[in-house]
């Protein structure tokens, strides 16, 4: 049985960054990952990178070739061999870097505890047994499939990341499920050229946001032809000659509607990858959602096991995973003074288009818990910037106490919004009042200048 100082269980970010970490301190480290496709965990490979470069493309051939189909679909293939180069690029690159350290060694097998120390790793070649004194679970997240008939059985169904392997530009894409993963599918494809269907099961679109700007991002969508429907639940898929067929009921009335298309996202949520791990064995607990229990520093119910990113639950973002490797080399090298409460307030991006970010308190939940605030609302074609782009879609939305200046939530539906959002959460993050964005320089003509009208309150 090999020993090691420290055992890693997924190859995500902050996996990667504390074998590094871990190695350069001269521990001896071996990092488990059940899959070669994945080295460097979700984001380069099934997630952000890729996403994020076929909405870009998506732009570009909106812009180029707009209601040209043909043409889009050739660009869309283009795209997906570009992306594929550039996930195998990132691939192989993170690889290397700990693949070459001489104290890490990467094990590519299926991890499971057989005790609070030891694991089982199934390899192509056999099993064999690794002992760690510190053990570190990071094996991120994995689509929720909901029961609807016939799913398992369709040739026309895809999550997220197999979606991604597709360079047959869709027709008619229907996506069931309308959270951000979904919004941002749905106008990437719609970039593309394909027709969008999005289901929704909820009464509500994007809860998670207030009204206005719900409505607002609606608004623009459906003006792009994308379709939504609320209270839409998926009861069967069917296969067709031509493609695919999916029955829905609305939740209200139970009142059946059909929608043919060419291919489904299933896009209900992602969970917690857990599966074969046997945490039992090692007495690590688990809640209802299947996310492993952590203190504020991350440690499981095992004092010596931890778990960093997606499979602790929360907020899934590539830069908490990033976050809990700080928390985690501080608990070991630190002054220990930093926990999982100390981040917040978290900003995030949705990158629709034009793109969604925010940070805080919405105006809903700012009413709920009784706070005496105020509301600033610009709308995105104030900034001359958005006309110079040609993207002047949106709105811009502080909360600000009332009694204090300082800034309490901040949601931008606008172009440039995830790098803008940034200033906004270092303000905020630093104490700033109002009159810090309000009275500061930026540059002309940009969209963060916005932020002097917007905190103009």
């Amino acid at each position: 049985m090999k020993q090691y100082d420290a055992i890693i269980i997924g190859f995500g970010k902050a996996g990667k960054t504390l074998a590094a970490e871990l190695s350069n301190r001269g521990w001896q480290v071996a990092v488990i990952e059940r899959s070669d496709m994945m080295y460097g965990g979700s984001c380069p490979n099934i997630a952000c990178i890729p996403t994020k470069t076929l909405i870009h493309e998506a732009e570009i051939s909106s812009l180029l070739y707009y209601e040209d189909f043909p043409k889009q679909a050739n660009m869309y293939k283009q795209a997906i061999a570009r992306k594929n180069r550039l996930t195998s690029f990132l691939r192989e690159s993170n690889y290397k870097k700990l693949s070459q350290r001489p104290n890490v060694t990467v094990y590519t097998g299926t991890a499971s505890f057989i005790s609070a120390n030891t694991l089982k790793v199934a390899l192509p070649d056999g099993d064999i047994e690794l002992q760690g004194k510190e053990i570190f679970i990071n094996t991120g997240s994995t689509p929720i499939i909901p029961a609807i008939d016939g799913l398992k059985e369709s040739r026309h169904v895809y999550t997220s990341a197999t979606l991604l392997d597709m360079n047959v530009l869709p027709k008619h894409l229907i996506i069931v499920g309308g959270g951000y993963i979904g919004l941002e599918f749905a106008s990437m494809y719609t970039g593309f050229g394909s027709k969008v269907t999005i289901l929704e099961s909820g009464d509500r679109f994007m809860p998670r946001n207030d009204q206005d700007i719900a409505q607002s991002v609606r608004e623009v969508m459906e003006r792009k032809g994308i379709e939504i429907h609320l209270n839409a639940r998926a009861q069967s898929i069917h296969d067709t000659n031509d493609g695919v067929t999916l029955t829905y009921s609305d939740v209200s009335d139970s009142t059946p509607y059909f929608v043919d298309g060419d291919a489904i996202l299933i896009a209900t949520g992602r969970k917690p990858m857990i599966e074969g791990l046997n945490l039992q064995a090692a007495g690590v607990e688990v809640d209802a959602h299947g996310a492993i229990v952590v203190n504020d520093q991350l440690r499981t119910t095992v004092p010596h096991v931890w778990a960093m990113g997606d499979v602790k639950g929360g907020s899934q973002f590539t830069y908490l995973s990033l976050d809990d490797f700080r928390i985690i080399r501080d608990q070991l090298f630190g002054d220990k003074k930093r926990d999982i409460g100390d981040r917040n307030p978290v900003q995030y991006a949705v990158f629709i288009d034009p793109p969604l970010a925010h940070i805080g308190l919405t105006e809903e939940e700012a009413l709920k818990r009784g706070y005496s605030f105020k509301v600033s609302r610009l709308p995105a074609t104030s900034v001359v910037r958005s006309r110079t782009l040609q993207q002047t879609d949106g709105m811009l939305k502080a909360i600000v106490n009332s009694h204090s200046g300082k800034i309490m939530g901040c949601t931008l539906f606008c172009a440039d919004a995830p790098e803008i959002i940034n200033i906004v959460a270092l303000a905020m993050k630093t104490g700033q009042e109002t009159a810090f964005l309000r009275d500061f320089i930026f540059t002309h003509p940009s969209m963060s200048e916005g932020l002097n009208q917007l905190f103009d309150v």
